[in-house]
């Protein structure tokens, strides 16, 4: 028997984050659905004995990245090495499901970047050699700021030389545990102006114009994984042309406490 452990955080109402990121949904009660069937032509008498309507959702606004979700190539660039990048809905699903890795960065600062030193030496650390096709996860421990306030201004990042290392290993998706896979986002404009440097924004997904490659952000439970040994699915939203979609990324562990 396997186990299966939930990688992605509840889609809801998320005041707390950015205004351009915000999620709204209107729940529809079982009672309104009464009226649209009525309207629709069938007469209260002959609805099913019980029956009280059917609920309905409607997502009235989602950001594509306001959730945990999986970047296309699309999203940092329209072309990778002179070549159209793909949207969400050309990414191969088999780069979607494969062996997983935690990579342990929790004991980074906030604002220190992630170099690939530091991915070298955590694998090493733990024994584990990457593989083409893996999926690489990097555990910050930041998804504990999840819901608050500070969530999109908290955390580390990858920075462009250890996101290029990872897809030199033949690594087409990785993932992170916090608001977004660079620096965060105030952060990294803030340092830009003070420093005039072109090169301090956004580093970590511009290698996408170089290399092609997918990330994931906002994943939550990495605490929870072993550092190899499991399975990961990443299966976004097949949006036709879109830059990301929402995902529901799963690990799946073999479980020897389980029987049938």
């Amino acid at each position: 028997m396997s186990r299966l452990i939930d990688l992605s955080k509840p889609i809801r109402y998320n005041a707390q984050d950015p205004w351009f990121m915000r999620v709204k949904i209107k729940h529809k009660p079982h009672q309104k659905a009464r009226w649209l069937i009525r309207l629709l032509g069938l007469p209260f008498r002959l609805f099913p004995p019980r029956f009280i309507g059917w609920a309905d959702d409607t997502i009235q606004s989602m950001g594509v990245h306001a959730t945990t979700h999986l970047d296309a190539p699309w999203h940092y660039a329209p072309e990778v090495a002179g070549q159209p990048a793909k949207t969400i809905d050309q990414i191969p699903l088999d780069w979607c499901y494969g062996d997983g890795v935690v990579v342990d960065m929790s004991h980074k600062a906030d604002f220190d970047p992630i170099t690939a030193a530091d991915v070298q030496q955590a694998l090493q650390q733990t024994n584990v050699s990457l593989k083409p096709g893996m999926i690489v996860l990097i555990r910050t421990g930041r998804a504990r700021f999840n819901g608050q306030k500070n969530f999109a201004e908290v955390g580390t990042g990858m920075s462009a030389e250890a996101t290029r290392w990872l897809i030199e290993q033949g690594i087409k998706v990785m993932g992170i545990d916090q608001w977004g896979w660079d620096l965060p986002l105030p952060y990294m404009i803030k340092q830009a102006k003070l420093r005039g440097d072109q090169n301090l924004f956004w580093e970590g997904h511009l290698v996408g114009q170089e290399h092609e490659y997918c990330h994931m952000e906002q994943l939550v439970n990495l605490e929870s994984l072993p550092t190899t040994g499991f399975k990961v699915c990443v299966f976004p939203l097949k949006i036709v042309g879109a830059s990301a979609a929402p995902a529901r990324v799963v690990a799946i562990l073999d479980d020897p406490t389980v029987t049938e």
